[in-house]
């Protein structure tokens, strides 16, 4: 597959502990996490552009400095006056992290509001990626709009991934989420859920069971995430195949699906076989785990 690499989402401020009471700033975001570790992974000519909204204070002025510093490409994201961008505050406690969000105001939320902005965005892209947070910040009456943008870019041509990255508070109800979560996987071609995650909020009994369900929507690959644990993963082509991540000591989990999403992306956009293509995910999830912060040189 050659062409254009978008990822669909919401970008935030990060305010990190470091130390003393004070924090540092960055910015992330999982789909543009995914962007970020693409962009390092895939040849410097194949372009990786996020799709979103922001403000035109101070901070996203700095966003978008930091997104085109990374090599990723800001032509998508659109710049409203009367928004800002979400933040989200880490505190770390006994080893643990927690988080504090503000996104109220976040301009993402708008990103689905203008579906010929958003078309426009998509249009030529050869592999879109979306999560379940990109579905779950747009308003319920914008996200017919998401969908039908993702539909109409499938039929052009793009090859769409989704990661249901199910995040409760998000929604309004428990139905709502499943019924979006639903029709978001009925409309892509890979999937890649987390097996917790799906357990919970699906009663998945097993991985193989989040499987079968995501192949009865209609996907072509289904990579069923595990944490530490066994990767589960079928392709119409290669059929149902297995592989368990080499343990590592993690410091830090955050990204780590991120992290897997772009290094199983990257492998197969460069042509490799299902099996070295989730090697190459938990690879680069592995290395991530074992440092803090969502983005970690590579």
């Amino acid at each position: 597959m050659t062409g254009r690499i978008v990822c669909l989402g919401e970008c935030m401020v990060e305010f990190a502990p470091n130390g003393d009471g004070l924090y540092r700033r960055g910015f992330a975001g999982d789909t543009f996490n995914t962007a970020w570790y693409l962009r390092r992974l895939l040849p410097a000519g194949r372009p990786v552009d996020y799709v979103s909204c922001v403000g035109t204070d101070a901070v996203s002025d700095a966003m978008l400095a930091f997104m085109a510093d990374a090599g990723v490409g800001t032509g998508g994201v659109a710049r409203l006056p009367d928004r800002t961008v979400g933040l989200y505050v880490i505190d770390v406690k006994d080893g643990e992290r927690s988080f504090s969000y503000w996104r109220s105001a976040s301009a993402a939320r708008l990103l689905a509001a203008d579906p010929a902005r958003l078309g426009a965005a998509l249009d030529g892209a050869a592999l879109v990626l979306l999560s379940g947070i990109t579905l779950a910040i747009v308003p319920d009456e914008d996200r017919p709009a998401l969908l039908a943008a993702l539909a109409a870019a499938r039929k052009a041509g793009a090859t769409i991934a989704f990661d249901p990255n199910i995040r409760p508070r998000l929604w309004g109800d428990a139905a709502t989420m499943r019924a979006a979560l639903d029709r978001a996987a009925a409309g892509a071609d890979v999937v890649l859920p987390s097996f917790e995650d799906e357990a919970t909020h699906f009663g998945d009994a097993d991985p193989d069971a989040t499987l079968a369900r995501f192949r009865a929507a209609g996907a072509a690959t289904v990579i069923v995430k595990n944490g530490p644990g066994e990767v589960v993963a079928w392709d119409a082509h290669e059929g149902r195949t297995t592989f368990r991540p080499s343990p590592v000591e993690a410091r830090d989990t955050t990204a780590a699906g991120d992290s897997f999403n772009a290094g199983f992306l990257a492998a197969r956009l460069a042509g490799a076989p299902l099996a070295a293509a989730i090697e190459a995910g938990a690879t680069l999830a592995g290395r991530v785990c074992q440092h803090p912060g969502a983005l970690v040189p590579i």
